[in-house]
């Protein structure tokens, strides 16, 4: 598959390292600063991006750039037709008007707040942990994540999703806070605190404590390989879906509509 890449910062270059791997050609990668990316575009100038998209040939694209980019991008992508994975976080708030948009151009685009494989298997563990401790009314429930300084996005889309997956479960709890308590948090608050440092890729835990004890789950990145790895076999699984049948266009599309 002939890859486009809208991004071209420290993901890029691991997207594209797996795209390759994984037999596939990137044709062109696309970005604003850059130095080594095969088409620098001034900041905001979507209609250069669109023109390089073209250009290249391309028959799928990622997006992984900044929350700040990624609603201009997506909207002067989609009418191209092709499939669109997005890899950049921070627009959740978006998601409704962005499915309306696909629909009325007859673009596809696929987001996740995690493409990693062992993310989503994270997800599924935390939920059927909630549903099972909110049983247990003397366990208190809370998030916890941290990533590096370069991240632009708090609380990640990650922490936000892990946060969704424990209110399934705990439906004592219907509100997430993510900034700093200065009083008694309520029973119905679930808290998502964050943490930026250094060079760390991502941690996520969910703690339930009690007052006996406290159990843990954690899921710790090593490093960006397995998100760039997941957004590319997501990429490809849109792509053969769509031509398949499986998925229509014109659609906002989820990781369970691919897995």
């Amino acid at each position: 598959m002939k890859i486009a890449l809208v991004g071209y910062g420290k993901m890029g270059h691991m997207l594209e390292l797996c795209a390759k791997k994984d037999g596939h050609e990137v044709v062109a990668t696309i970005d604003t600063f850059a130095p080594d990316a095969s088409c620098k575009v001034a900041e905001g100038d979507v209609e250069a991006i669109v023109r390089a998209v073209k250009s290249s040939g391309a028959e799928g694209i990622i997006e992984f750039t900044h929350p700040s980019a990624v609603i201009a991008n997506v909207k002067a992508l989609l009418p191209l037709g092709l499939p669109l994975v997005v890899g950049t976080t921070g627009w959740n708030d978006k998601h409704a008007e962005i499915a309306e948009y696909a629909k009325s151009v007859g673009g596809t685009i696929m987001t996740a707040g995690n493409f990693s494989i062992g993310v989503n298997m994270f997800y599924k563990i935390v939920e059927e942990a909630a549903k099972i401790m909110s049983e247990y009314k003397e366990y208190d429930v809370a998030t916890w994540e941290a990533h590096h300084n370069q991240k632009a996005d708090s609380p990640s889309g990650t922490a936000l999703e892990i946060a969704r997956r424990v209110m399934n479960g705990y439906t004592s709890k219907t509100e997430i806070v993510t900034d700093a308590f200065h009083e008694r948090p309520k029973a119905n608050q679930l808290h998502v605190s964050s943490t930026r440092c250094g060079n760390i890729p991502g941690t996520h835990k969910v703690f339930f404590d009690g007052t006996a004890d406290t159990i843990e789950l954690t899921h710790t990145a090593r490093s960006r390989e397995g998100f760039a790895e997941g957004a590319v076999k997501c990429l490809d699984k849109l792509n053969n879906a769509i031509k398949t049948g499986k998925l229509a266009k014109g659609a906002l599309y989820s990781w369970n509509d691919l897995f």
